[in-house]
């Protein structure tokens, strides 16, 4: 495998370099009550998602690992919504959570 493809498919570092730029979005948008709710929402599931695929990683069967993967993957669902409401909310941030959105997708 080349350096290049070990970078694309590395899913530890890749959700954690995606909840690190949810943080960094939540961390820039008004703190009004809307945005509260729908930021504690989001960086919850976002987090979630690479906590649940390092426990995947760690599965003591292939049932287990197969069970995880199924959370890790309604953990991204959950934070592709909160994102797509949290992008209503604040239609001037727009352009940010559209880029985490395609990152999401890729």
């Amino acid at each position: 495998m080349t350096e290049y493809q070990s970078k694309i498919y590395n899913l530890e570092e890749r959700t954690l370099e995606f909840s690190k730029g949810i943080i960094r979005l939540c961390g820039k948008l008004p703190k009004d009550v809307i945005n509260l709710r729908l930021i504690g929402q989001l960086i919850d599931a976002s987090g979630s998602v690479g906590a649940n695929y390092r426990e995947a990683n760690e599965a003591l069967s292939k049932k287990d690992f197969i069970h995880r993967m199924k959370i890790t993957r309604k953990e991204c669902k959950e934070s592709s919504y909160w994102l797509e409401l949290l992008k209503q909310a604040n239609q001037a941030s727009q352009g940010k959570s559209l880029r985490l959105l395609k990152n999401r997708k890729s």
